[in-house]
Parts: structure tokens; C-alpha cells; sequence
């Protein structure tokens, strides 16, 4: 019966999506149905929605956010973003490496405009050798590439707070080394591949001036992730590091970056992370992640395979930050110490794996709007690299189990 109420509010945020209302207006109808379904007293609901305001969790994601969006601004001010691709293209003078390479590096900060700035440095890199459709469908591709494994995304850091104590930020990077590979070997088999290699591009200038250039429009990035897996310093910390460093490397004044206190704090996202949260205390409150592991065992497939299922289809019709909110704690719940990482690696490259073919994801529709072809062929093109991703990121679980993570 549990089950079946928690579906009733899935397929309310299906619905609500489906009729393209945001996100927020879909976990908060949610969050009302389970209080209905599951006939939460007034103070208990209160108490959970309280916590979900102001709970350290959802403290910790807006800190993410919020200082991820305003380094964004800083490199967007210095054209950083838009260097980094003259950089490649005078160091490897290679199609391949420019149309996957350059795409992935401005796709390491969130944000849907960067897939804007993807596209033309994809099209150059093609040059009309593969068709618009799979154009698009490359840069979306790779430019996605870094959510798959960077705790400066949303959907990664509230699942890394959900399992404090289970996985680490940076047990979980490493972890997904592979899988990022997979993802480059991937776009490379199916589409790059059929790519020559030379640009035609003379490069003016010597090699330490370009890889210069590399370094000086992507040293940020560089330097948070290091300091997350070298430091321990919270994402929100690392990157108020590489914030205030900027400052001074890239000669900024006060002037500046005094817009960028406002532009950083994007009301629409903060919402959806707020209502996010309150929904998983809601469902925490009624009981739902307590009880569901075990009617969940009782299906007759192995308990992987169920949430697999569950984190694919959920992404693909509603949101990955939906599903990791609704599952994750309750799949880590079902296992033992011996597969925490491993299931944790699974179920997050699920997520994304469906997020790429989501219609709901946003980025995608930007993509094609960029690129001038319809949403759904572009999709289609991209369903074969997700399909031979998934197949790889399976191989990897059962590997990552025979050693114990």
C-alpha cells in the first residue's frame, strides 16, 4: 500500500512536469499528497517541512550553489569560458578532442547557458561532417559529461548529503573515473570517430601560449575539485577559495563583482532545492523510506536492478533530483557496508544517463534550439550512446562489488 501512495505522488510530479509547470510547483503538490495519503498530523508536517527549510542539508546545497553561480559570473566576465576553446584548438589542432574535450570543460559549472557556448565550438570542430541532429546531440553529450561526477551539481551534492556517512565526495570522484571514461569512449565510438582529426586550423602562436591559456580559463575549476579530494573542503568551501584567489588573479574591483552578489542568487533554483528537501522530510516523516527496502525486496528481481529501474524511468519522466530524493536514502537502507559505493556509482549514473534523454531536462531543449533541429531526433541520436553507456556502467557495478565497494 506504501508503494502505492508513493506512486500516486510520482505520478503527480509526472503530470505537473508534463504540463511544463517548474519543478518546484510539482514537489510542493507532491509534498501536499503525501501529507494527505499518508494523514500526517498538522505538527508532525510542520516539523518536517521546518526541517527541510533549514535543515544542514539544504544549508549546505544553497551555499553550493550560490557560490558555484557567482565563479560562474566571474569566469563569464573574463572570457574564460570562451578561451578555453581557442586553447584546444591551437594545442591539439584535433576535431575529436575539440568537439569532446572543450564541451566538457565548460560544462564543469552549472548552468543551461553553458550548452550556448558549447555549440558553436562543436559546429566549428564538425564542420558540417556529421548532421545537425547529431551535432546537437554530441554537444549535449559531452557537455554533460562533468554532471555525471562533480559534486558542484545540485543533483550530486543533495545526494552526497543524503548519504553522509555512507559515500564520500571524494571516494565517490574517483570511483566514477571509469564511468567518465566510458562516457568519452562512448561519444568517440558512436560519432567522433567518424571525424578527421586535422581542423585545418594553423596555430600563430607557440605551444606554451596556448596551454597557457588552457590553464589560465579553467585553473579555478581545477583547483576546487583538487582541493575536495586533497583537502576535504566542502564544495561551497573549495570554490569560496577559488573565488576569492580570482579576485586577485583576474584584477578584479569591487565594482565588478558587486553585480554578481545579486545575479549569483537564482530564485528559481534556490526554490527547487528548498522543496526538494521538504519533500524528503515529508517522506521521512511518514514512514516511506523506512518501510519500503523491505516490500521492495520482495519483487522478484534482484534489489539492484529495482532501484536501477526506478532512478532510470524516474529521471527520464520527471527529474533526477526528484528520484534521488524519493530512493536513494532507502537503496543505501537496503545494502551493507560491503556496497555502498557501488550502488551509490549505479544509481547515480542511472540518473544521468535518463536525464540525457529527458525532455524535461532543460539543457537539452536549449541545445536543440541552438542548433536549429527538433528535440525528439535529437534525443533519438543520443539513445544509442546512453544505451552503450548503461550497458558499460553494469559491468562496472559488478566489478566494483567483486572488490568490495
Amino acid at each position: 500500500m506504501d508503494i502505492l501512495k508513493l506512486l500516486a505522488a510520482f505520478v503527480l510530479i509526472v503530470l505537473v512536469l508534463a504540463l511544463k509547470k517548474p519543478l518546484s510547483l510539482a514537489m510542493a503538490i507532491a509534498g501536499a499528497a503525501v501529507i494527505l495519503l499518508y494523514g500526517l498530523a498538522p505538527d508532525i508536517a510542520a516539523d518536517a517541512l521546518w526541517r527541510g527549510l533549514t535543515g544542514r542539508p539544504t544549508v549546505k546545497a544553497l551555499l553550493i550553489l550560490y557560490s558555484v553561480t557567482f565563479l560562474q559570473r566571474m569566469l563569464e566576465k573574463r572570457g574564460d569560458l570562451l578561451n578555453c576553446r581557442n586553447a584546444l584548438n591551437g594545442i591539439f589542432n584535433d576535431r575529436r578532442i575539440n568537439a569532446s574535450l572543450a564541451p566538457c570543460l565548460l560544462g564543469c559549472l552549472p548552468g543551461g547557458s553553458t550548452v550556448l557556448i558549447c555549440g558553436p565550438i562543436v559546429r566549428q570542430s564538425v564542420g558540417g561532417l556529421l548532421s545537425p541532429t547529431e551535432t546537437a546531440a554530441v554537444t549535449s553529450f559531452f557537455r554533460h559529461i562533468p554532471e555525471s561526477f562533480l559534486p558542484t551539481f545540485t543533483s550530486i551534492a543533495i545526494a552526497l548529503e543524503l548519504v553522509d556517512g555512507y559515500v564520500t565526495p571524494g571516494s565517490f570522484i574517483l570511483a566514477m573515473v571509469p564511468t567518465v571514461l566510458a562516457l568519452f569512449f562512448t561519444g568517440w565510438l558512436l560519432y567522433l570517430r567518424k571525424l578527421p582529426r586535422d581542423t585545418g586550423v594553423t596555430a600563430d602562436q607557440p605551444g606554451t601560449f596556448y596551454w597557457k591559456m588552457l590553464l589560465r580559463s579553467i585553473w579555478t575549476i581545477g583547483l576546487a575539485i583538487g582541493l575536495i579530494l586533497t583537502a576535504g573542503l566542502p564544495v561551497y568551501g573549495a570554490v569560496a577559495v577559488c573565488i576569492l584567489l580570482n579576485f586577485f588573479v583576474g584584477r578584479f574591483t569591487i565594482k565588478e563583482v558587486r553585480p554578481f552578489l545579486c545575479s549569483a542568487f537564482e530564485p528559481r533554483l534556490i526554490a527547487n532545492i528548498v522543496l526538494v528537501m521538504m519533500f524528503k522530510e515529508l517522506l521521512d516523516a511518514a514512514g516511506v523510506i523506512a518501510a519500503l527496502p523491505q516490500q521492495l525486496s520482495q519483487l522478484p528481481i534482484p534489489s539492484f536492478l529495482v532501484y536501477a529501474l526506478l532512478f532510470f524511468f524516474g529521471s527520464l519522466i520527471a527529474d533526477n533530483k526528484a528520484i534521488i530524493v524519493m530512493c536513494m536514502p532507502m537503496a543505501m537502507a537496503s545494502v551493507g557496508p560491503g556496497s555502498f559505493l557501488s550502488l551509490f556509482v549505479l544509481l547515480m549514473s542511472m540518473g544521468y544517463a535518463a536525464m540525457q534523454l529527458s525532455p524535461v531536462h532543460v539543457c537539452l531543449t536549449l541545445c536543440a534550439e541552438d542548433h536549429k533541429v527538433p528535440l525528439g531526433p535529437m534525443i533519438a541520436k543520443t539513445v544509442p550512446m546512453v544505451a552503450v553507456f548503461s550497458a558499460l556502467t553494469f559491468l562496472y557495478y559488478f566489478v566494483l562489488r567483486a572488490v568490495g565497494l
